[in-house]
């Protein structure tokens, strides 16, 4: 097995805020036999680890499963409303020079296209800061601003909290 990150934060391997560092901590150094992990090279910066992060993927790349999480504005990975990234549909992978939310760091991230094939796609999404942000991802009338609304077809496991229980 190989997992392939969706998004990254400007930062090195080792720093608080990388996403690789986090899921590193939480799980990899934690089993037996880890899988393969394809990282994105947030310490290029935003541009030249897209460039890098590209290349490691090649031009069809198919992910068996997309794993995603939901942000209280609706963003997913590092596509934000409001921002151009968004809308990139010429390339699987964008640097991110301003992030939408907190942290405030240059990010790398897959792009729409990039996630839509893959076979399946599935948030996981927790917390009460994502209440108002689930019916604009996932709702009958999903808002078009959110990145989120553009990924279908989609599963979406939701905590009591999230789901406003």
């Amino acid at each position: 097995m190989t997992v392939w990150f969706t998004d990254e934060r400007c930062v090195p391997p080792d720093h608080d805020l990388s996403n690789f560092a986090m899921v590193d901590k939480a799980l990899f150094s934690r089993v037996e036999r880890p899988p393969r992990v394809m990282r994105m090279e947030g310490e290029l910066g935003p541009e030249q680890g897209a460039s890098a992060y590209a290349s490691a993927l090649g031009e069809n790349p198919r992910f068996d499963l997309v794993l995603l999480g939901l942000g209280p504005d609706a963003h997913t990975a590092s596509l934000f409303p409001n921002r151009p990234e968004k809308h990139v549909e010429d390339r699987l992978v964008v640097g991110v020079p301003e992030a939408g939310m907190e942290p405030f760091v240059p990010r790398i991230s897959l792009t729409l296209p990039a996630i839509n094939a893959a076979r399946r796609k599935a948030f996981l999404v927790t917390g009460e800061s994502k209440v108002e942000a689930v019916p604009r991802a996932f709702g009958d009338a999903p808002d078009p601003e959110s990145p989120a609304a553009h990924v279908r077809p989609v599963t979406v496991f939701l905590d009591p909290a999230a789901a406003g229980r």
